[in-house]
């Protein structure tokens, strides 16, 4: 228990330059969890989210912003399609399923989208699992001004089956465009951990045919949502929508979009890492200068050790431990700034995309990073122990005349 006792009583000794070194590693092990954890949680969340359609067709413009806009319900859609459009790729022979959407207006921020009740019924928004209402409500009719309110969506907004709204011109709030038009809440889903939950989705024709949209327009779709029988299928309707014609497009396959966003943003998280990086570099930067500078004060306690029989290298190997001891606890106190960022991280991703980050997920990150950071503050504190290691006996303890 010595050498312990000897760890314990420097720390005790030395708290406050203990905890600000150990609060600067746990800084900087919280930074690297998280940014590895929302870029690898992100991703996989983004791409299972993706996983209900195959592809989407939308007017001629990006892919990437027309996945953005009728699959995770940001940016703004690149223009119309005319209702012969949906109907030819509905009767295609390789399009398994394809649900019609019209974006345009808001409910106080958030997004109405325009569908079919096919969406509910027939759709699975992940394997095996379709959309369902929570008890006391229904799917809304076709032709009837009637919504079903994601769950995210009807807890922020306080909507419940039974209530009604007026839905708001355009896809940002602004409370001087109100349309007349009267909805009523038919349901609100149960929660799905998708886009969809943070949507108010009424009937197709309520958006086509609402108060002060284009007439011209009234039966216009911003995009279709489709399914395929094959995969195949998605090449063959790639060449002939997106290099044979010059009208339309076609974003397939979704998945690779979605990784060409992610892609795009990486230096974000390159940048994030490497801050993370130069926190812990400075931390054991630290975790160094502030055991040598309590080595000159410390000098006759080794002596003294050294006299009662500690053999050099136990000196040597209690200066190391104790510099991996504040490592230690910087990792300890690393866990709790991590489970601060990732559940403020994941609250803001849900409310922008819908999207929901497993924040009791685990990652080999989670013990490599906490591992790392004490064997670098261990190697940090190998400096200061090898000045303890040549402590010279005799002349420390010599008496000053």
């Amino acid at each position: 228990m010595t050498l312990p006792l000897i760890i314990y009583r420097s720390l005790r000794q030395h708290a406050l330059s203990t905890l600000i070194t150990a609060g600067s590693i746990a800084l900087a092990c919280g930074l690297l969890m998280t940014v590895w954890m929302v870029k690898a949680q992100a991703q996989a969340a983004f791409v299972s989210t993706s996983t209900a359609f195959d592809a989407v067709l939308g007017a001629r413009g990006s892919k990437l912003q027309l996945v953005l806009n009728a699959i995770f319900h940001l940016e703004a859609s690149p223009g119309n399609l005319a209702w012969s459009d949906y109907e030819a790729i509905k009767r295609h022979p390789a399009v398994k399923t394809a649900i019609p959407i019209a974006v345009g207006d808001n409910l106080r921020g958030y997004r109405i989208v325009g569908t079919l009740p096919e969406l509910f019924t027939t759709v699975e928004y992940a394997a095996g699992k379709k959309y369902a209402v929570q008890p006391g409500g229904k799917i809304f009719g076709e032709a009837a001004r009637e919504a079903v309110v994601g769950s995210f969506a009807a807890d922020r907004l306080g909507l419940k089956a039974g209530d009604t709204f007026h839905p708001f011109h355009g896809l940002a709030f602004d409370p001087k465009n109100e349309h007349a038009e009267t909805y009523t809440v038919a349901g609100v889903l149960a929660p799905t951990n998708t886009p969809a939950d943070k949507v108010v989705w009424i009937p197709l024709q309520g958006v086509q045919t609402m108060s002060g949209h284009d007439a011209k327009a009234a039966t216009d779709v911003s995009a279709v949502l489709v399914q395929l029988r094959a995969q195949t299928a998605g090449m063959m309707l790639d060449v002939m929508i997106n290099k044979q014609g010059n009208r339309l497009t076609l974003a397939y396959p979704v998945n690779a979009i979605i990784a060409e966003l992610f892609g795009k943003i990486s230096w974000f998280d390159q940048v994030l890492a490497l801050v993370a990086y130069l926190v812990a570099l400075v931390a054991a930067g630290s975790v160094l200068a502030s055991i040598y500078n309590s080595m000159s004060a410390r000098q006759r306690d080794l002596a003294i050790l050294r006299a009662l029989g500690a053999r050099r290298r136990t000196i040597f190997g209690a200066v190391v431990a104790e510099a991996a001891a504040i490592g230690l606890l910087g990792a300890v106190g690393g866990f709790a700034i991590y489970g601060a960022l990732l559940v403020a991280v994941a609250g803001v991703i849900r409310a922008q995309t819908g999207v929901v980050l497993e924040v009791a997920a685990m990652h080999p990150v989670l013990w490599i990073c906490p591992v790392a950071m004490i064997a670098l503050c261990a190697l940090g504190g190998a400096v200061p122990a090898a000045k303890a290691y040549r402590t010279p006996v005799a002349e420390t303890l010599a008496p000053v005349s």
